[in-house]
């Protein structure tokens, strides 16, 4: 008769490790109307994203600021989420904010649990990120500026965005072309990176001095 392996402590079935659940990321993704959001969540998302895009009608007319952007037809009237991982063990819940200032009421609600934040620039209508910039730095939420680089807009430079901005050296400042998949996902993992100097800053500032 053969005996039943015994299942004791120290045996080969405790060796065999146990994966770690992923560690899941919430961002924001905002900016001014018809910055690249929706384009920057499609293009870097994994699975097929969830759109909330609707066509601009003559209501919007006085309302909504075109200037710059006329050639856009659709505009975000509630959010866009998408889903990417930057590496094993490490997913981000990517949430497109509205652009237009009528829609700025949704922001609390989007931003409730995000750890980060990408706010996009477009150098031809830069004044319109500065909403988004005062939003996250009144509520101490760490951002990246990504700077999408349209064909027709202004040539600056990384540091002359941050000095218009005026975000000092505490968010890093990308340039980017939210088409692109690669150029996105360099833009979340900038964003990732500050993410954990900004905790690791804020973890050695809680240790007691000796």
């Amino acid at each position: 008769m053969v005996s039943k392996p015994s299942e004791e402590p120290g045996s080969a079935e405790d060796a065999v490790p146990v994966p770690a659940a992923p560690v899941a990321v919430k961002i924001l993704v905002a900016g001014g109307f018809g910055v690249g959001k929706t384009t920057l969540v499609s293009a870097v998302s994994e699975i097929r994203p969830l759109q909330t895009e609707e066509l601009l009608t003559d209501r919007g007319v006085g309302v909504d600021d075109t200037a710059g952007v006329e050639q856009k037809t659709t505009t975000t009237v509630a959010m866009d989420f998408g889903r990417i991982t930057i590496r094993d063990g490490l997913v981000l819940y990517l949430f497109g904010t509205p652009g237009q200032d009528r829609f700025w009421f949704m922001w609390d609600e989007l931003s409730f649990g995000a750890l980060g934040a990408v706010v996009l620039a477009d150098t031809r209508r830069l004044a319109d990120c500065f909403p988004a910039v005062d939003y996250f730095e009144n509520r101490g939420l760490p951002f990246v500026i990504g700077v999408n680089c349209f064909d027709d807009g202004y040539d600056y430079t990384a540091e002359e965005i941050r000095e218009a901005l005026d975000v000092g050296s505490g968010a890093p400042v990308v340039l980017c072309d939210v088409r692109d998949r690669a150029s996105g996902k360099e833009v979340l993992t900038t964003l990732v990176k500050h993410l954990l100097a900004v905790h690791e800053q804020q973890s050695r500032a809680d240790v007691p001095a000796l």
